[in-house]
């Protein structure tokens, strides 16, 4: 793994399991969250803090060279270490989210979703989501 000069070990928070197995079943199932947490990067509808976190705290159980990589992944790191430190979303990342949240749903709402409950739930369900966001604390990040 390189190493640049904002790598950070983050070893000592790690607490492996002895068993093999488990740590296996572990890493496998941080891994499907770190696919699912990059896939919400591009789809507003999935969440992708929280299955970084969730991800993360499966590493932490699993394996400390996949921890150290996602934490200090330049993409990913930030979003779990911001959560870890403020309990926080960056502004910018707050409005983008609200934003394609509010797009997504009105076009599958509008040219997707023909039967008129179907688009009553559909818009119930992004509102809940957009209105979640938006409670979440939001910060300037430097």
């Amino acid at each position: 793994m390189a190493r640049g000069p904002e790598w950070r070990d983050y070893s000592a928070e790690v607490q492996r399991y002895d068993s093999v197995a488990l740590r296996f079943v572990l890493a496998g199932g941080g891994m499907v969250c770190v696919g699912l947490g990059v896939a919400g990067l591009f789809l507003p509808v999935l969440p992708t803090t929280p299955f970084l976190l969730l991800a993360a705290a499966l590493f932490a159980r699993s394996s400390r060279r996949v921890y150290n990589w996602l934490l200090n992944h330049p993409v990913l790191g930030p979003i779990i270490l911001e959560w870890r430190e403020h309990r926080a979303m960056p502004r910018r990342a707050k409005r983008v989210a609200l934003v394609l949240i509010a797009v997504s749903f009105t076009v599958s709402i509008v040219f997707f979703v023909p039967d008129w409950r179907g688009q009553l739930v559909m818009g119930a369900a992004g509102v809940v989501l957009w209105l979640w966001i938006w409670r979440i604390p939001s910060r300037d990040v430097p």
